[in-house]
């Protein structure tokens, strides 16, 4: 049975990966997709487990070629989704994720209509700024600068099939498994599922 493609998209602080991270965790058959990037690895970053980090030359190349299911420029760095990995992923009966701003999730959902579109939003503003301090990862001028993007960002909400509010961190994960959970019981991936069964139930 081929598996399920989900896009996670939110603004920056929100909780995403945090989420998706505990969400791969717990499932041995969700995998998120590992992005190419151009920005530099940050503290404690593994290249291919965290991204696959390139030059700016190896990522033009690349999208040159036509590999990637999406590219987008955020923050003045490139990503990509590598199209072969995430299709090996697929045809293995996986269920993927792509973690991905909205730019990279209207390329999918171009490409691939049955894409599942999940939003996570923050409490509130104040919420997310505190977030983004307390990573501890960027200077008081790109927190503005996130901070700024972020209303830009939110707005495409509407584009997706899902939200979720990440204020309690437990929730916010139960009701993203639910998704995915639910996702698996359609009719269309039951109908994969268990064709054997049905045609033994109305043979």
């Amino acid at each position: 049975m081929i598996g399920s493609l989900f896009i996670v998209a939110a603004p920056s602080g929100a909780g995403k990966t945090s989420l998706v991270n505990a969400l791969v965790a717990r499932h041995d058959d969700i995998r998120l997709s590992v992005s190419h990037t151009t920005r530099p690895p940050r503290e404690g970053e593994v290249d291919g487990r965290d991204y696959h980090f390139v030059s700016q030359e190896t990522f033009a190349d690349m999208r040159d070629k036509g590999d990637f299911l999406e590219s987008a420029t955020v923050f003045d760095n490139s990503y990509g989704t590598s199209s072969v990995a995430v299709q090996e992923m697929l045809a293995q009966g996986l269920d993927v994720i792509l973690e991905i701003d909205w730019q990279g999730a209207q390329q999918v959902r171009n490409n691939l209509k049955d894409a599942t579109g999940i939003f996570i939003l923050p409490p509130s503003k104040t919420t997310l700024e505190q977030r983004l301090r307390n990573r501890g990862q960027d200077n008081e001028e790109i927190i503005a600068r996130r901070m700024r993007d972020a209303e830009n960002e939110i707005s495409h909400y509407v584009e997706f099939d899902y939200l979720i509010v990440n204020d309690d961190f437990s929730q916010a994960l139960d009701s993203l498994t639910a998704i995915i959970m639910a996702k698996r019981h359609t009719l269309s991936m039951q109908k994969q599922k268990q064709a054997g069964l049905i045609s033994e139930l109305l043979g």
